[in-house]
């Protein structure tokens, strides 16, 4: 009988592959390369990975062409109406939605996580005053690694799901230490009654003790948190992936990821929004830098619009709008130049034939800036935030990883450029 295995066939002179079809359960087809070099002695040339399916993975789907994002199937739209940061977190980590009391459980054991070590408390003390707090962020996560790694086997279960509810509990400590450096103030206390947003807030705004939370900030906030919990095989996801295949502390992994993160290309580009806007000024100087963004020699470059992946609206930006819309009004705050600016800049773009003919519809960076000035979040710590919310998706992807018992380590191939053999010359003869 035939075979019921779908392949496709590459043929180069006399040489030729026989290439497996693998089925995704939900969305494009991928062909597995394993074989090729072997076959052919040829590699595929994919610069930034743009057609490659760098692993198998169960936890995020997005299809960019039609705007969709689903954790572990249930679309970010209802997660973001219905659920809670802590309740997706739970999510992305188990495969499944929570019981009441496994949320209980769950969220117990982020809070017993929630105490710095006081060695590593004594790290911020070295930072220079105007150091940027994603690099505090990155050099203090990399040094829990100093504190947790005599015990950590990788392979593990039980060690895996221990790191994981300790980098869940320690990130929001270790930003709230952050914020409250840079601003000179200090640390709020925890609070068992109130939400994990809510005490993100009272970490970062109640060290006197007299911070009153406001039901729409923590809402806003805990939206946020849940739109930027995961995204599939991202830069930093894959550098968190890319570090961890060496076997190397999870630790030292997750701060790959944060460094991958910063990048303006990245999770950096909340805080490039809040500049360009204050470099635009007016929106009388919008079609001047319309025309700027436009021009390839001009190094200008439209901040919030477009998306590596999505070729349509970022869902994720549509929920921002409506909660920057809600923030605002709750500080009286409709005729806020920046987000009066920011919904011009929408509008004139969205319906310039540049930037339609070029799908660069406003992602979920564009209006985030906006609410986190809004609370009174600096723009430095714009990015900080980005990255306490995506630490579950970092720390679900590594355990995920981990899982597999074939795991091997990554290594990328090259297109070489560069010299043929030659032969080296004595300094004096040259």
């Amino acid at each position: 009988m035939p075979s019921s295995k779908k392949t496709i066939s590459l043929i180069n002179d006399s040489l030729s592959s026989e290439l497996s079809i693998k089925d995704a359960s939900v969305g494009p087809s991928v062909v597995d390369l394993a074989n090729l070099n072997k076959d052919t002695g040829l590699f595929t040339f994919d610069p930034s990975y743009s057609s490659t399916a760098s692993c198998e993975s169960k936890v995020t789907y997005i299809d960019g062409d039609e705007g969709i994002l689903e954790y572990r199937g249930y679309p970010i739209e209802q997660l973001a109406n219905k659920s809670t940061y802590l309740e997706v977190s739970y999510l992305l980590f188990n495969g499944e939605l929570p019981k009441k009391e496994e949320l209980s459980e769950f969220r117990h054991n982020v809070k017993h996580n929630m105490v710095l070590d006081s060695n590593l408390k004594q790290l911020f003390t070295g930072f220079l005053p105007n150091a940027h707090p994603m690099g505090m962020l990155m050099s203090s996560v990399a040094a829990l690694s100093t504190i947790y790694h005599e015990d950590i086997d990788i392979r593990n279960p039980h060690h895996r799901e221990a790191f994981f509810f300790n980098v869940l509990g320690k990130m929001p400590v270790l930003v709230a230490t952050i914020f409250n450096q840079i601003n000179g103030t200090k640390i709020g206390s925890y609070n068992e009654e109130r939400s994990y947003a809510e005490n993100i807030l009272t970490l970062f705004f109640d060290g006197r003790g007299d911070y009153e939370i406001n039901p729409v900030f923590s809402q806003a906030l805990d939206i946020l948190l849940v739109l930027h919990a995961d995204h599939e095989q991202n830069c930093s996801t894959s550098s968190v992936r890319l570090t961890g295949s060496s076997g190397t502390n999870p630790y030292a992994a997750i701060a790959a990821g944060i460094a991958a993160l910063w990048g303006p290309s990245h999770g950096g580009a909340n805080e490039a929004v809040v500049r360009m806007l204050k470099e635009i000024g007016s929106p009388k100087n919008i079609p001047t830098y319309i025309e700027k963004a436009k021009d390839k020699s001009d190094p200008f470059k439209l901040m919030g619009f477009g998306h590596r992946v999505y070729k349509n609206f970022d869902p994720r930006a549509t929920i921002i709008r409506g909660e920057c819309h809600k923030v605002l009004g709750q500080l009286n705050q409709d005729n806020n130049p920046m987000f009066e600016l920011a919904l011009q800049l929408e509008e004139i773009a969205l319906n310039d034939q540049y930037f339609v003919d070029r799908n660069l519809y406003p992602n979920v960076d564009f209006y985030s800036g906006v609410i986190y000035q809004a609370m009174g979040i600096p723009k430095e710590m714009f990015t900080v935030i980005f990255a306490l919310a995506r630490t579950v998706g970092w720390a679900t992807h590594w355990c995920e990883m981990m899982e597999n018992p074939a795991l091997k380590i990554g290594r990328p191939r090259q297109l070489y450029l560069g010299s043929e053999k030659r032969d080296y010359i004595s300094i004096d003869q040259r």
